[in-house]
């Protein structure tokens, strides 16, 4: 059997190459013009290899009976890791992934085809465009991953886009979102005043390095009407391989400090990460 070896494609929002890994037979890295966006194992579809896809993954598992389905909606598409996950860990699962970038659909169905029974939809369109048009009460999970090279656009950071997230969840529905910044979190701090705006439990997940303002870093954003089962996030969360703190209740407020919700008007991409933050060798 012969080697796999790269797939490179200029898609509409950039250059995404596919990286085979040398150490597990069926198993790919998707970079987007150098900036790393998925990891996935064909062979082993639970398996989380970026740890803020563990930190999704830990919230995932905890918001409905094991293997129960859910109604999952994933803004971002990638190589599709997170409805590769729950198509294995919950079963019967309908999952509708949206991406902007029609190209890279398809380069990842071409190369990293998903079943056909895996209860996944995808859609090529804009995030805040396809929610806004998305009925009312229709998704168990709603998960904010897109990023446009390495930052958050702008129109998927305002209080407006979360209150079409939040119309888009039913009432037991959990918001999940990978973000990323740095001390001071000017804007890490809005996001977290946006959704708590509309949310009434939320809970940040994030390394304690970044926490304490000594690197750039992942930090994933947890928003419900319900209880979050923190207790269970933390404990997987500190056992994890990189181990990370889940902040809520007065720690999180306290975090927040003054940080206000953010309007459209005033809506800016989350920072550019410094060089070397998330790129490979």
């Amino acid at each position: 059997m012969s080697e796999p070896i790269p797939v490179i494609r200029t898609t509409d929002h950039g250059t995404a190459r596919l990286m085979p890994d040398v150490d597990r037979a069926r198993a790919w890295l998707l970079t987007v013009d150098g900036a790393p966006q998925s990891y996935v194992d064909l062979d082993e579809p639970a398996h989380l290899e970026f740890e803020y896809a563990r930190r999704l993954g830990f919230v995932l598992d905890s918001v409905a009976g094991a293997g129960a389905p859910l109604d999952v909606v994933h803004l971002g598409g990638g190589a599709l890791t997170l409805p590769r996950y729950l198509a294995v860990t919950r079963p019967g699962s309908r999952q509708d992934v949206v991406e902007a970038d029609r190209g890279l659909l398809e380069l990842v169905a071409e190369h990293l085809p998903v079943p056909q029974d895996a209860g996944v939809t995808l859609h090529a369109a804009d995030a805040r465009a396809w929610i806004e048009a998305a009925p009312a009460d229709s998704a168990d999970v709603l998960v904010g991953d897109v990023f446009g090279g390495s930052r958050v656009p702008a129109h998927l950071t305002s209080l407006a886009y979360a209150r079409e997230a939040e119309r888009v969840l039913r009432r037991n529905g959990v918001y999940l979102a990978n973000l990323a910044d740095a001390a001071p979190f000017a804007f890490l701090r809005s996001q977290l005043a946006t959704f708590a705006a509309l949310f009434e439990e939320l809970a940040l997940i994030a390394e304690p390095g970044v926490l304490r303002g000594r690197r750039f870093g992942n930090a994933v954003l947890v928003a419900s009407h319900r209880e979050i089962d923190v207790a269970v996030l933390a404990r997987r969360s500190a056992a994890d391989t990189f181990p990370a703190r889940v902040e809520h209740g007065p720690a999180l407020r306290e975090f927040i400090g003054s940080a206000r919700p953010v309007d459209d008007a005033d809506a800016v991409p989350s920072p550019e990460p410094p060089d070397g933050a998330f790129g490979i060798g």
